[in-house]
This record gives C-alpha cells, sequence and structure tokens, in this order.
C-alpha cells in the first residue's frame, strides 16, 4: 500500500499511491457508478477516482487504520460522494450492503503496509527507526507483535517466519526469541532487528537481516493473507457484470494468492471429464485484463518502494459478451 500524486499529508508522514493513475483508469468505467476503496491509506486511489466520477458517483472508503479513517472523515466532510469505513476489506461485503449498494462497478486493493505507517516509529512496523514492537494496523486489536512474541510456542514463532517471511533461519530466530525473552521481554522493534541479526548466521546482500522477519510477524499480527482471500471473494460477489477488481500487491506471498485466485476463475469451473454440460454451462463469469501491471523507471526512482508492486485486473464478463448471448 505505498507509494503517486495528488495525495495529502498525514501530519509529517506522506503517503504516496503506487500506480496511482493506471490502476484508476482500470478501475473507473462508469462516472456514475459505484466503487469500494478496501485500502484507502491516506486517500490518493480514493480521490483520484472521485476526480473521475459525476456527481451521481459513490465512493466507499475502507481501511483498519484509526488515523487513515480520521483521513477519510475530513474527505467525507468535504465531499458527499465519499463514505469511510473503519474495518478491514474483509467486511467489504456487508460494508457496501450499509450504503445500500448489492452490486458494485469496481473494488480496489491496494496491499500491504502503508507509508505512514512504516514512516511512523510509534506504529513499530519498520527495523529502521526504533519503537515500540507493536505492528498493528488497528491499534484496537490484540495482540501487538511484543505481546505475541512474549507468549507463542517457539514452534508456532517458528511456523509463522517461515510461512509469512520464507525465511529459512526461521528455527534459530525462534530459539533465540524464547531464549532471551527469558531474560528480559522483547519490547522494541531495535531489540527484535538486532536479535535476528545475531541469529542469521549468513546476511544476503543490499538485504536487512530481519525483513523477512519483520514481513512475517507483521502478516501475521494482521491476519493479512486470511483477509484477502475472504476479501478477493467478497470483492467479485459484489461486482456487477461490467465491474472490475484491481488488486495491487508488494511480495510474492500475496501476489500468488491473488494471480492463482484470478486465474481460477477466469478458467471457469473445472467439471470431470464427461460430465455432460453446454459451452455455455462450462463458461467462466470473468476475463483477466491484460497481463501483470508492474510501475515503470520513472515511477520507481521516484519512490523505491514501487519497484515490487505487482497489478492484476479481472473483470466480470458484461452480459452482451458473454457466450450465448444476442
Amino acid at each position: 500500500m505505498t507509494a503517486g500524486r495528488g495525495q495529502e499529508p498525514a501530519g509529517q508522514y506522506r503517503h504516496r499511491s503506487v500506480l496511482l493513475d493506471s490502476a484508476v483508469d482500470l478501475l473507473v468505467n462508469d462516472p456514475d457508478g459505484v466503487y469500494v476503496d478496501g485500502t484507502f491509506g491516506r486517500g490518493g486511489h480514493s480521490r483520484l477516482i472521485l476526480g473521475r466520477l459525476g456527481q451521481g458517483g459513490k465512493v466507499l472508503g475502507i481501511d483498519k487504520d484509526p488515523d487513515a479513517i480520521q483521513v477519510a472523515r475530513d474527505l467525507s466532510a468535504s465531499d458527499a460522494r465519499f463514505q469511510p469505513f473503519h474495518g478491514s476489506f474483509a467486511e467489504l461485503g456487508a460494508a457496501a450492503e450499509a450504503q445500500g449498494w448489492m452490486k458494485v462497478n469496481g473494488v480496489l486493493l491496494d496491499l500491504g503496509v502503508s507509508s505512514p505507517q512504516l514512516d511512523d516509529a510509534a506504529r513499530g512496523f519498520s527495523f529502521m527507526r526504533d519503537g515500540p514492537l507493536d505492528m498493528r494496523m488497528d491499534p484496537g486489536q490484540a495482540p501487538s507483535a511484543a505481546q505475541w512474541l512474549a507468549e507463542a510456542d517457539e514452534k508456532d514463532i517458528a511456523n509463522v517466519i517461515w510461512r509469512y517471511g520464507e525465511e529459512k533461519f526461521s528455527r534459530r530466530i525462534a530459539r533465540l526469541v524464547v531464549e532471551r525473552r527469558k531474560e528480559a521481554p522483547l519490547e522494541t522493534t531495535r531489540q527484535l532487528a538486532s536479535l535476528v541479526s545475531e541469529a542469521v548466521p549468513k546476511k544476503e546482500k543490499h538485504k536487512h537481516p530481519a525483513t523477512r522477519t519483520f514481513q512475517a510477524i507483521r502478516i501475521f499480527i494482521n491476519r493479512e493473507l486470511e483477509d484477502l482471500e475472504l476479501g478477493l471473494n467478497a470483492a467479485v460477489e459484489k461486482l456487477m457484470p461490467g465491474g472490475r477488481l484491481v488488486v495491487i500487491s508488494f511480495h510474492s506471498l500475496e501476489d500468488r494468492l491473488v494471480k492463482r485466485f484470478m486465474r481460477d476463475l477466469a478458467r471457469g469451473p473445472r467439471l470431470p471429464k464427461g460430465v455432460p454440460v453446454t459451452a455455455e454451462q462450462e463458461a467462466s463469469a470473468f476475463r483477466l485484463i491484460g497481463k501483470a501491471n508492474k510501475a515503470d523507471t520513472e515511477e520507481v526512482s521516484d519512490n523505491v518502494r514501487a519497484r515490487s508492486a505487482v497489478m492484476r485486473v479481472l473483470e466480470r464478463i458484461p452480459e452482451q459478451h458473454k457466450l450465448g448471448s444476442a
């Protein structure tokens, strides 16, 4: 959810939406339609969507982060076409129905952690700045990273770091966490980063040894992959014919999940051989729009966090284009 143009500053922290124009170009197909920005952040995408809409168009902005929701409420006060929802995009279906929307023209998900969250040491997302070991996108939810590390079994810690961080030294890291917490609790990002650096015997060039561990714990604490699966399913359920789902991801675990989900829907139902069905019954209601998109050289040079962004687009096929339609 990092990195664009036209965003509002959040105090001293500025959010820059990656693939801003191209995402909105692919998303908006009706100036009087209704759209869901499932990861509002600081509103870069939402503001550009609103700029493409007429007076009949509407946008619902969803975010877990109370700081983001405060920005969203300010936007709502200045533009009646926008409404905020404090929660996860896993709740997208209920959030849309609360607006009276049974179907929507498009859904945008800009995944991961935002620039303001990374840049604010008090949020505990980054090992680049010392701060409390929190990592919660919604600080009202429990547990924090520090609380979990203080109580989790060594095996569970290793499994999380391996599964969500693909860290091959996950067992060594987990073992050292359990040893050190007997002496004193892990309470700061600097403590955890230092511990991981000590546990990892081989360092990758140009990559801090704590990168994978911090990513893994953050994903686990915030249930990011579980919410992504729920959010993807909720989004396609809400899409009207011609509606699009645009997803921007920032690491391989997210992108693999999104790629597989969209590919399987576009393929259509996988029926056993010999089952008597018509071509129309076998056809998918969805199609992929183009190939995976990445930030261009100019955007990456302007914002280094854009280098790992991958955007994929799925469309519910318009009725007139379905097989067998007139």
